[in-house]
Parts: C-alpha cells; sequence; structure tokens
C-alpha cells in the first residue's frame, strides 16, 4: 500500500467517524432534551398583548422561570375548524381577529417563523385523525397575545393547532394525548382560552376593577380549580353535568376546549400551579394553570 492509498483510506475513515459522532450527538441531545412544561392561559382581551399589566407581567415571568422552548405549539380559541389542522408555513401571518380596539393594537405584527418541519411531526404522531398541513391561517390573537409577551424577541418558532368544533371534549381529550412527545423535544405546548367565558354578561363598567366577578363565575372558578387539583379529568371533559354555573360558564365551548388539550397532557407525576387567578368584569375569569 502507498502513501496515497494510505491516506485516503483514513481520511475516509475519519469521515465516517465524524458522521457518526455528529449522529450519536444529534440523537442524545434529542433523548436528553429537558421536559417541557404545559400551560393553559386565560388570554382575555386582546389588549393584554400591548399592555403592561399584571397579567402580561406574569406571563413574561413564567417565561423566564421555564426551560427556553424550541417552539411554541398552540391550541387557541379562536381557531375553529372542520377537521384538525396545523399552521405549516415558514412565516405566519399575524392576524388581528377583532374589532372595536385602539389602532395601537392592529398595528402589531409579530414575526415569530414557523417550523414545517415541526407541523408534519405533529401530522405524522396523531394517529386519531388526518391533521390537515396549513398554509393560510398563521397566528390568531389567542396565541401572538400571549405569546408576544412571553417571547418578545419572536425568535422561537411558533405553530396553531386547530380546534375541530364539530368535535366532543372527549375527542380533543384523546387527540392531546398523542402530543405528550413534543414535550419531550423541547415543545411548549399552551392551551390559550378562558375557563369562564361568558361575553355576553360581562359588565364593561368593571372591567378595570382588579378582581371582579359574579357569584356564578366565582363558584365554577373554584370548581374547576379543586376538580383540576384532584386530577378529576372525567368532570372537567363532561363539564354540562356540572349544573347551573357551568352553563353560564361556558355558554360556548370555544374558550373552554383548549383546557381539555392541557389536562390531557398532565402526567402522573404532575402538580397544578394556578397563576392569574382573577375574575374580569363579572363573566370572565383569567385563572391559569402550569403542569409540569
Amino acid at each position: 500500500m502507498d502513501r496515497k492509498e494510505f491516506i485516503k483510506i483514513i481520511s475516509g475513515a475519519s469521515a465516517l467517524m465524524t458522521l457518526g459522532s455528529l449522529n450519536t450527538l444529534a440523537n442524545s441531545l434529542e433523548r436528553t432534551a429537558q421536559k417541557m412544561p404545559v400551560l393553559f392561559i386565560g388570554h382575555g382581551s386582546p389588549m393584554n398583548g400591548i399592555e403592561t399589566n399584571k397579567f402580561s407581567q406574569t406571563w413574561l415571568k413564567l417565561a423566564k422561570e421555564i426551560p427556553v422552548p424550541k417552539a411554541v405549539l398552540c391550541i387557541s380559541a379562536h381557531w375553529l375548524t372542520k377537521g384538525t389542522h396545523v399552521t405549516a408555513m415558514v412565516k405566519p401571518k399575524t392576524i388581528h381577529d377583532f374589532g372595536g380596539f385602539p389602532q395601537a393594537l392592529f398595528d402589531v405584527q409579530y414575526p415569530a417563523p414557523g417550523n414545517p418541519e415541526l407541523a408534519a411531526e405533529t401530522k405524522k404522531i396523531v394517529s386519531s385523525t388526518d391533521v390537515g398541513l396549513d398554509h393560510d391561517w398563521g397566528l390568531d390573537h389567542g396565541t401572538w397575545s400571549v405569546v408576544r409577551q412571553m417571547y418578545p424577541l419572536a425568535n422561537i418558532p411558533v405553530l396553531q393547532l386547530s380546534i375541530d368544533y364539530n368535535r366532543p371534549a372527549q375527542y380533543h381529550y384523546d387527540l392531546a394525548k398523542q402530543l405528550s412527545s413534543l414535550r419531550n423535544k423541547g415543545v411548549l405546548i399552551i392551551g390559550s382560552g378562558n375557563m369562564v367565558h361568558n361575553l355576553g354578561m360581562v359588565d364593561f363598567s368593571r372591567l378595570s376593577d382588579a378582581d371582579y366577578g359574579f357569584d356564578w363565575a366565582i363558584e365554577m372558578n373554584q370548581k374547576f380549580k379543586t376538580k383540576i387539583l384532584n386530577r378529576d379529568h372525567a368532570s372537567l371533559i363532561d363539564w354540562k353535568s356540572m349544573g347551573k354555573a357551568a352553563e353560564l360558564a361556558i355558554p360556548t365551548p370555544d374558550h373552554y376546549y383548549p383546557l381539555i388539550y392541557t389536562l390531557a397532557l398532565q402526567d402522573k407525576n404532575e402538580s397544578a400551579v394556578f397563576f392569574n387567578d382573577n375574575a374580569v368584569g363579572g363573566s370572565l375569569t383569567m385563572t391559569s394553570v402550569k403542569f409540569g
């Protein structure tokens, strides 16, 4: 064997060793990624997306306390669809899905990138239904009003998973369980809605009050918290059996379903920690919960 042949063989072996080492390192990093918590966040008024108040300050504080996510997957109360879809575009647009607010709110742009690869993986791991890859939606205010306050640099990929509004709570609970592996890959899953959400009964004259809730709203908020602490997911899935106060708290389930997703992702050894536990305008609660 001459010198040239020897160098060629050694160079090839080194390349193979380097490639193998890189693959081993990548697999190791994925296996050892810190498991992300799961959040249900009461998002309330879109104005919380631009105001510095006790709710938005708590969101920012929470973001600093938990590991920095590789991506955020949000289930927003404001993306209701037939079938289940996940945003799969490279650059999701900022959606201003509201009216009657100051121009400053409409001027907001949250240019967080998307992550088509994560969208494809989400589609793959959900076996109970065919998840559509969406290129039209973007980030609605249920997502960006919260995530903008948590990660103001907009440097973390953000995706949304839609809510199939034709399906019952049990369907959403079962679907959400299939997303659990994403937590081990650095994905922060957020359900964004409100536990108590009755816009038709809001007392707009009391919106500025620090903590004002009607008796039935306070009653249901406490019931929800007790059942969450007791891990009574069955009762929370079957909220219609919880009486008249539940009917007032959840006249439509759009803002409640995101909670169902987060409940399903709670592991057996994970406790629930509440934050922003306040009523607003009589018939809304901002009560939020962290699992893990």
